[in-house]
C-alpha cells in the first residue's frame, strides 16, 4: 500500500486546506447538480436533436453507469495520480465533457460525452469525502464532512429548479455551459491549494485489468437490469439475463480480489465491523434520500401537473431545512457518539418519508411542506455520523479506497431503490384502479371523496354507472390509482429507512472528535 497519504497533522496551514477543500466540494456539487439539471429538461434535449423517444433516457442511463464504475477505482486512481492531480484532472475532464455536450448535435454524440462526464464526476464524490479524513485533524472533521454533505444533498434539491429555469429562459446547452466557469475555477485553485503528494505508479505496472473487467461488467448489468426491470419485469429474460451477468461476474471479481495482495478496490475493509454497518446505512440513506427526490419530481410532474421550475420551487422547502439543521449536526456531531445521532437520524427521516404516505390527488406545496422539513432536518445526521463511523478510524492511506466504496453503496442504494419504486408504481396503478371502482359502484363516500368525484354522482347508484359517467370518472380514478400506488411506495421507502436502526447495535464505539 503506497505511503504517501499522511495524517493531517502534517498538513500546511487550515487555511490554505479549506481554500483547495472547498474548491473540490464546488467540482462534486457540480457533478451531482449535472444529473439533476438535466433529467429535468430531457423532453426539451430530445426535441432539439431529434432523439428518438425510447432512446431519451439513455442520456441519464450512460451518465450513471459510467459514474457508478468510477466510483470504486477512486482509491486506485488517488494512489497513483495522488488527490490533488486525480481531482484536477477529474474536473478537468468534466468541463470538457461539458462542452461536448454542450455542442453535440446528434444522440452518440450526446451519450460518447455523457460517458466521460459520469466517469470524470464519479470520482469527485468519493475524493472529497476522503479528503476530509486526510487534510484534516479529528477536531475539524466534522465541520468539512457537513460542508461537503450539505453540498453533496443540496445538488438533488436545487436541480431541479435551476434546470428548469435555464432551459425556459436560455436553451438547454446551458445545462452543460454552467459547469464550464465553476469548473475551471475550481480546478484551478485546488492546483494552487491542496497539498502536494508523491503518485504510486506501481499501482499501473500492477494493475489487475481481468479484475477492472469483471467489475465494469456487473457493474454495468445491474445498472442496466435495475434500469429495465419495472417496464419489462423482473423476471423477463432481457432482465434475468443482466441480473445473472452482474452477479457471477461480481462474485468472480470479489473472489479475485480477495486473493491478491493490491487489488484495484480493496474489498477487505469490509471485514471492518464499523465500516461494514456504515456501508449499510450509506446503502439505506441512497434508497431513502434518491427515493425522495424521484417520487416528489413524479407527483407533481405526472399528478399535479408542474412545470420543472415550480417543482423546484417545491423542493426548495428540503434544501432550507438542510441548511438550518446542519450547524446543528455539526455541533452534536463533535460531543455525540455517532451511533446515537446515526439513530436518531434515520428515524426522523423515515418519519418525514411516511408522513407523504397520505397524499391525495389535490396535495400539494402545503400537504409537502411538513413531511419536508422533517426530511431536510433528520438528512445531515443520516450522513455525518456515518461518515465518522465508516471511515472515521481508518488509517489515512486506506480512506480512498474505502471512501469510494461507502459512496458506491449509496449509488447502489438509489438505484435499486428508484427501480423498487417504479415497480410498484407500474404493477399496482392498475389494481388499485380497480379496487377504486369497485368502491366507488358499492357507493363509498369516502373513495368517491378521495378520486374527486361528487358524491351524488355516486351515491344512490344501483352498483353500475351509465357511460357518460364512467367516461367522466375514468380519469379521475387513474390518477388517484396513481396517487395510492405512489403512497405504497412512499411507504415501503419509510419502512427501509427505519430498518437502517437494526444495524446500529452492532456498531462499536466510535470516540467523537475532541
Amino acid at each position: 500500500m503506497s505511503q504517501h497519504l499522511e495524517p493531517a497533522s502534517s498538513r500546511p496551514p487550515s487555511a490554505v486546506i479549506w481554500v483547495g477543500f472547498i474548491a473540490m466540494c464546488v467540482g462534486m456539487f457540480m457533478a451531482i447538480l449535472d444529473v439533476q439539471v438535466v433529467a429535468t429538461s430531457l423532453p426539451t434535449i430530445q426535441q432539439a436533436i431529434n432523439i428518438d423517444p425510447d432512446q431519451m433516457s439513455w442520456i441519464q442511463t450512460v451518465y450513471l453507469i459510467a459514474e457508478v464504475v468510477a466510483i470504486p477505482l477512486t482509491g486506485l486512481l488517488t494512489r497513483v495520480l495522488t488527490m490533488r492531480w486525480l481531482f484536477v484532472a477529474s474536473i478537468g475532464l468534466f468541463v470538457v465533457a461539458s462542452a461536448g455536450c454542450a455542442a453535440s448535435s446528434d444522440f452518440s454524440e450526446l451519450v460518447a460525452w455523457r460517458a466521460l462526464q459520469g466517469f470524470s464526476g464519479g470520482t469527485l464524490i468519493p475524493a472529497v469525502f476522503s479528503a476530509v479524513f486526510i487534510l484534516f485533524p479529528n477536531e475539524r472533521q466534522a465541520i468539512a464532512t457537513t460542508i461537503a454533505g450539505v453540498l453533496a444533498v443540496l445538488a438533488p434539491t436545487v436541480g431541479p429548479i435551476i434546470g428548469g429555469w435555464l432551459t425556459s429562459t436560455y436553451s438547454w446547452h446551458w445545462l452543460f455551459l454552467i459547469n464550464i466557469i465553476p469548473g475551471i475555477v475550481s480546478a484551478l485553485v485546488a492546483w494552487r491549494f491542496l497539498p502536494q503528494q508523491t503518485g504510486d505508479t506501481s499501482e499501473l505496472r500492477n494493475l489487475d485489468s481481468l479484475s477492472l473487467v469483471m467489475m465494469a461488467l456487473a457493474l454495468t448489468s445491474l445498472e442496466l437490469g435495475l434500469k429495465e426491470a419495472p417496464t419489462s419485469g423482473w423476471i423477463s429474460p432481457y432482465v434475468l439475463s443482466l441480473l445473472v451477468v452482474s452477479l457471477v461476474s461480481g462474485a468472480a471479481f470479489a473472489s479475485r480480489s480477495l486473493r491478491r495482495t493490491r487489488p484495484i478496490v480493496d474489498l477487505r475493509h469490509f471485514h471492518d465491523r464499523n465500516f461494514l454497518i456504515g456501508s449499510a446505512l450509506s446503502f439505506v440513506l441512497g434508497i431513502g434520500l434518491f427515493g425522495s427526490v424521484y417520487l416528489m419530481p413524479v407527483f407533481l410532474a405526472f399528478i399535479r401537473g408542474h412545470n420543472a421550475l415550480e417543482i423546484g420551487t417545491t423542493m426548495l422547502v428540503t434544501g432550507i431545512t438542510q441548511l438550518i439543521a446542519a450547524p446543528i449536526a455539526v455541533a452534536l456531531e463533535k460531543r455525540t457518539d455517532p451511533r446515537l445521532l446515526s439513530a436518531a437520524g434515520f428515524a426522523l427521516f423515515a418519519i418525514g418519508l411516511g408522513m407523504s404516505a397520505f397524499q391525495d390527488p389535490r396535495s400539494d406545496y402545503d400537504a409537502m411542506f411538513w413531511p419536508q422539513v422533517v426530511r431536510g432536518a433528520a438528512i445531515m445526521f443520516c450522513l455525518l455520523p456515518p461518515t465518522r463511523l465508516a471511515l472515521g478510524t481508518l488509517p489515512p492511506a486506506q480512506v480512498p479506497d474505502a471512501s469510494g466504496l461507502f459512496n458506491l453503496m449509496r449509488n447502489l442504494g438509489g438505484a435499486i431503490g428508484i427501480a423498487m419504486i417504479d415497480t410498484i408504481i407500474y404493477t399496482r396503478s392498475e389494481p388499485l384502479g380497480q379496487r377504486l371502482w369497485d368502491q366507488l359502484r358499492a357507493g363509498d363516500a369516502v373513495a368517491a371523496t378521495f378520486v374527486g368525484a361528487p358524491t351524488g354522482t355516486v351515491t344512490g347508484n344501483a352498483g353500475t354507472f351509465s357511460p357518460d359517467t364512467i367516461a367522466a370518472l375514468d380519469p379521475l380514478v387513474q390518477t388517484a390509482a396513481s396517487v395510492q400506488a405512489i403512497n405504497e411506495a412512499w411507504l415501503i421507502v419509510a419502512v427501509l429507512t427505519g430498518c437502517a436502526l437494526l444495524f446500529l447495535p452492532f456498531a462499536r464505539p466510535v470516540a467523537p472528535p475532541q
